[in-house]
């Protein structure tokens, strides 16, 4: 797949995703063997408008390269504008968010309210793509419901104002994250254009992933939810897509290496104590089915600090591998 000087075959992307796609969070995931990773999605007036907050979601390190912003809003000038700062970073791409199906960003025009209002949405891809030097993409639904699904001519659009790529997640705005994706429209949608086509919705195992490339024909497959409780799923799935078996399930010692890994690089972007605070929706993920996880969940809750945070985690893995030891010496099954 090809966009701009980014040439990877069957690349698997991190979605864009609030309050989860941060900076540590994409470092660790391109660690885990994710190709190109995106910022969570950047509200375009808050850019324009100058706003530090806004503009700190676009920081990142040359080692999540390729690396794209995703912005998002529903006035032209705006976006304009936000593409400009955007692009001022040098980011390799500038994806366009239009299929966010929360209600405060649908109500404001934006995100997947666009899809209720076709020419508004070419004419803010238009602008965007006129604007920068820098790759454009766009990120969209199959369509408001059921009974508007467009997205073979909204993908003839996007491609006629000069986006060089477009993710589908196969649902509509009004299935959320509900409901059955609809993988069977990414065929006929690359039947009718020449750009990549990249496949999303819920794609949370090797073997659905390997299915799409298999069954759709698409171009890349981006990674959202699943990549929450395991990125891992990177590494898995193209160990899978090059030997047609599972990797096993990650250690006590690799999750843990992983878990701390993580938790350090979060307060090494954001600060200690925002850093080990914003930290606390990732401990479900990696404790997910260990031995006493919910206890140590509360204690986690309460830390402030990285050192007693870390000291913590360290005392737990041991607790499990000492335990597992018996389990296994016992001839029981090793809880995971």
């Amino acid at each position: 797949m090809r966009i701009g000087t980014i040439n990877i075959e069957k690349p698997l992307l991190l979605a864009p995703m609030e309050d989860v796609t941060d900076q540590a969070f994409r470092i660790v995931c391109k660690r885990l063997g994710a190709d190109i990773v995106f910022t969570e999605f950047v509200n375009s007036e808050g850019l324009v408008r100058n706003s530090l907050k806004t503009k700190k979601k676009m920081d990142f390190r040359e080692e999540e390269r390729p690396f794209g912003i995703q912005i998002y809003g529903g006035e032209e000038s705006s976006m304009e504008g936000a593409a400009r700062i955007a692009e001022s970073l040098m980011p390799n791409i500038i994806d366009i968010n239009c299929g966010c199906w929360v209600r405060n960003v649908v109500g404001c025009g934006a995100g997947s309210g666009l899809l209720r209002d076709i020419p508004k949405m070419e004419r803010i891809i238009s602008a965007v793509v006129k604007t920068v030097k820098v790759p454009v993409t766009v990120k969209t639904r199959l369509g408001w419901d059921a009974e508007s699904i467009k997205i073979v001519d909204i993908a003839q659009m996007v491609e006629q104002t000069g986006a060089v790529a477009l993710t589908i997640h196969c649902r509509t705005r009004s299935q959320a994250h509900k409901g059955e994706t609809d993988f069977s429209w990414i065929p006929k949608v690359k039947s009718a254009v020449s750009i990549p086509i990249i496949a999303n919705g819920s794609l949370d195992t090797p073997q659905k992933i390997v299915q799409a490339f298999q069954e759709t024909g698409c171009d890349g497959v981006m990674i959202g939810r699943g990549a929450i409780e395991n990125p891992w799923i990177f590494q898995q799935t193209k160990y899978f897509l090059t030997t047609n078996t599972l990797l096993p399930e990650p250690t006590i010692e690799e999750r843990f290496r992983v878990l701390i890994e993580h938790l350090i690089l979060s307060t090494e972007c954001k600060g200690e104590r925002k850093g080990v605070i914003e930290f606390r929706k990732h401990y479900s993920g990696y404790l997910k089915g260990l031995y006493g996880a919910s206890k140590v969940r509360q204690e986690m809750m309460q830390y402030l600090d990285l050192e007693p945070a870390v000291q913590r985690l360290y005392q737990y893995r041991e607790y499990l591998l000492a335990y597992t030891a018996v389990r296994t010496n016992s001839g029981a099954v090793e809880a995971t």
